[in-house]
């Protein structure tokens, strides 16, 4: 009998190209499953079959679990019984079982299991082999539409296309023919299904891929992509080689390869725009079609605003915001749209705002706050730690009088930083009094401005964790500490 179980695993790990311990382990389960149904009680079974020789043998087996946890005491032992010893949860414990004849197992049932383990093993395999080739863009035909997402076969795996990673508007049918770029790899009881998307951004940088062999070369990059699915996008491109021009060389002659990848895009319109290392004049770049006057950047806030003339206020902000948007996810700023009017008024407000700063913690007259605006200086920090030679360039100020506006800067801004330190203390005060509450935390909350139990009471837990890094349980502890008097 040994040698037929040898036979049989030789036969089918050769007919369905997997390894020889998938099917040992397949086997292995149909006998402890037959082996199992051979007893009255709900006992728990391990066989385990020599991979050499093929002789098996059979173990009844016991998990150690907490009183409470046990709910089948055919395989589940207390840790309070004195068999457990030395032992800690899911540690278990085996006897030896007769094990039953191999011959006498329900045919149908084994070969069921067993062919069901294979088949497991084999989407496996052909799913590695699949993915160890790195194909992101892939083709396949739909088979069905299963709540409106599309079944798709790749090859011999199958793909699911969801409804909503669908281009708008685009009406697949059952035998269509679609290509799609791999998002994800979901593993369920069905086994592993590929998940596809023709609504990304990077199926947009594939097809381009495709069309244009410069970019497979090396000579030319796709440095960022953004869409407005199935109406338009932006990508943004590189020449690594000086010699090509990297928009003509993505259009194509007479716009062939553009529209190769409009044609795959349901008539998606692409803006091709050159990036550059320079964040304006990338963001520049990216507002095309739109005519920039000027720009200005605040590397702070991440941001820029972008001043065009009224005449082209409607194209740079694009229908429903369409070519703002695209311009600030290609390039990764937030872009703010101003016309000049409304742009010389925000710096009309920033000056006198600056000026009034000044004014008010550096004890000067407006003469001297307007110099030191119209010098681009905007904050005490600036005045306080430029170098020295620098506002010393200032022909209006002489060294007695740079010398003494530092000084004065330094002092407000030591001024401020002592209020704040006494107003998060002062806050700090009323959290202390939390039960769970420590020092470090609530002078961490007060600096975040949770200067009282009422503000900690409206926080989420989500809020709190990213606040504090501390673990949910504390966080919700604390919260809910916090909303106590709510319900008193």
């Amino acid at each position: 009998m040994s040698r037929e179980i040898l036979l049989l695993v030789d036969a089918l790990a050769h007919e369905k190209n997997v390894n020889k311990d998938v099917v040992f382990e397949a086997l292995e389960s149909a006998l402890a499953s037959a082996t199992k149904k051979k007893n009255t009680e709900d006992i728990d079974v391990r066989v385990e079959i020599d991979r050499d020789t093929g002789e098996y043998k059979s173990f009844r087996r016991w998990t150690f679990l907490n009183d409470e946890l046990i709910e089948n005491e055919h395989a589940q032992i207390s840790l309070l019984d004195p068999r457990a010893e030395g032992k800690v949860e899911n540690d278990t414990i085996e006897v030896p079982l007769e094990s039953i004849e191999f011959g006498r197992i329900g045919a149908q049932a084994a070969k069921q299991v067993i062919l069901q383990k294979v088949r497991e093993a084999e989407r496996e395999q052909i799913l590695e082999d699949f993915l160890g080739r790195n194909e992101k863009l892939v083709t396949g035909v739909i088979k069905r539409m299963d709540r409106g997402n599309g079944i798709i076969e790749v090859g011999r795996i199958e793909a699911v296309l969801p409804r909503d990673q669908m281009i708008p508007k685009e009406n697949l049918r059952i035998g269509d023919r679609v290509r799609a770029y791999l998002t994800n790899v979901e593993r369920s009881h069905r086994g592993p299904q590929l998940i596809l998307s023709r609504t990304a951004p990077e199926f947009l940088v594939r097809l381009f891929e495709l069309e244009v062999p410069e970019i497979e070369e090396g000579l030319l990059e796709i440095k960022s992509a953004s869409r407005d699915p199935g109406l338009r996008s932006k990508i943004a491109v590189k020449a690594n080689d000086q010699r090509i021009d990297p928009v003509g060389t993505c259009v194509g002659m007479r716009g062939s390869r553009v529209q190769a990848v409009t044609g795959e895009l349901a008539g998606e319109r692409v803006d091709i725009v050159l990036w550059s290392m320079e964040p304006a004049q990338f963001v520049i770049n990216a507002m095309a079609p739109a005519e920039v006057s000027s720009i200005v950047v605040d590397e702070e806030k991440h941001s820029m605003d972008v001043v065009v003339n009224e005449e082209n206020l409607a194209q740079a902000i694009g229908r429903n915001g369409q070519n703002v948007r695209l311009a600030s996810e290609l390039t990764g700023w937030n872009i703010n749209i101003l016309t000049e009017e409304e742009s010389s008024k925000k710096n009309e407000e920033e000056y006198a705002s600056t000026s009034q700063l000044f004014m008010a913690k550096l004890d000067v007259d407006e003469d001297v706050a307007d110099i030191l605006v119209q010098e681009g200086f905007s904050t005490l920090e600036e005045i306080a730690y430029v170098p020295l030679q620098e506002m010393l360039e200032i022909e209006a100020f002489d060294e007695d009088t740079v010398n003494e506006l530092r000084s004065r800067a330094r002092a407000a801004l030591l001024t401020e930083a002592i209020a704040k330190e006494e107003k998060v203390e002062e806050a700090a005060e009323d959290l202390l009094t939390m039960e769970g509450m420590d020092d470090a935390t609530a002078n961490l909350l007060a600096s975040k401005g949770i200067s009282k139990m009422d503000d900690l009471a409206d926080l989420a837990v989500d809020e709190l964790v990213e606040m504090t890094s501390m673990d949910e349980e504390r966080a919700k502890q604390l919260i809910m500490t916090a909303r106590a008097p709510w319900f008193v």
